[in-house]
């Protein structure tokens, strides 16, 4: 049997997760998933045998001989061509490491390991299998703990062009009396209950239940479609597609957001990502088509 499978891996700050794909039918293989709880505090050899365990664990689920190889959706800083962590903050104690040879020590078999940033890899699995298929030009968002983004042209990230953002992310933007990252995350809607109510919640599911739902909501996407639609218009996005939790929270904002658009002159389609986080895996796994590696490895530092 030929090698068809290809490894995503998602490393956050406090798990893995791992599924592989296959590479003939660009589906993820649902029974393959592994996600394994970690401390990024903890110690070097701590943090691989974690990883390794579950990298394992999604490799003999497939058949460790039909693997091509392994793809990493990982945060920066890191240094993706060379497989260098460049992290202080997050898992300090790898920082430097060079992360193919010393995972590898680990693995019951020794692997090629490739590297995505991981708002990147993301939005390449949108692009590829999810609401940005067949579409050219996708910028995709993810609205949390914090506003991610990436633009997409023809599958490929693109970090440094005139019609893109500075640096191919929009959460360090200045808007209203901040960046954009104060804007479009949690803690804009947890500050605005408590500054408006005095009372403190936990997150924007808590907003739902209250009685400054459409307030809040309402104001959410009226902002979003604000900040959005100059930088929608200069790229001539084909589609916006939203992750993260507060994207689950759409038809809550969705109205205030494209009238927004539309009063800003841009009718750019607005989807919520399907994938959700199996979208970084899959984005992640895609490095092992090889035409598409083609495109993108050269340009992986800017990532």
């Amino acid at each position: 049997m030929s090698k068809k499978y290809a490894l995503g891996v998602d490393v956050g700050g406090s798990h893995i997760s791992c599924c592989a794909v296959d590479m003939e039918t660009q589906k993820l293989v649902k029974e393959s998933f592994i996600r394994e709880k970690l401390s990024h505090t903890d110690t070097k050899e701590n943090i691989l045998k974690t990883w390794a365990k579950a990298i394992n664990e999604c490799m003999e689920s497939v058949g460790v001989g039909n693997v091509l190889g392994l793809g990493f959706a990982m945060p920066g800083p890191f240094n993706y061509k060379e497989g260098i962590s460049m992290l202080e903050h997050k898992y300090p104690n790898l920082y430097k490491t060079h992360i193919p040879t010393a995972l590898n020590e680990y693995l019951i078999q020794k692997q090629e390991m490739r590297f995505l940033n991981d708002a990147s890899a993301f939005a390449v699995g949108v692009a590829w299998i999810g609401k940005g298929k067949g579409k050219e030009k996708v910028v995709v968002i993810t609205l949390g703990t914090g506003f991610g983004s990436a633009y997409i042209d023809g599958g490929v990230p693109i970090v440094e062009r005139e019609d893109v953002a500075p640096e191919g992310c929009l959460w360090h933007l200045k808007f209203k009396d901040g960046i954009a990252d104060e804007y479009f995350s949690t803690r804009w809607f947890t500050g605005e209950y408590e500054k408006r109510t005095g009372k403190a919640i936990q997150g924007v599911k808590d907003v739902i239940d209250t009685p400054l739902k459409d307030e809040l909501f309402t104001e959410f996407g009226e902002n979003l479609g604000n900040f959005m639609a100059p930088w929608l218009n200069k790229f001539n996005a084909d589609i916006l597609v939203m992750g993260g939790n507060i994207s689950l929270a759409y038809p809550h904002f969705e109205k205030a957001l494209l009238e927004t658009l539309k009063q800003n002159g841009n009718q750019t389609p607005v989807a919520v990502s399907e994938l959700m986080e199996d979208a970084a895996m899959i984005g992640a796994a895609r490095t092992f088509d090889e035409t598409y590696w083609a495109k993108v490895k050269d340009n992986l530092p800017k990532f």
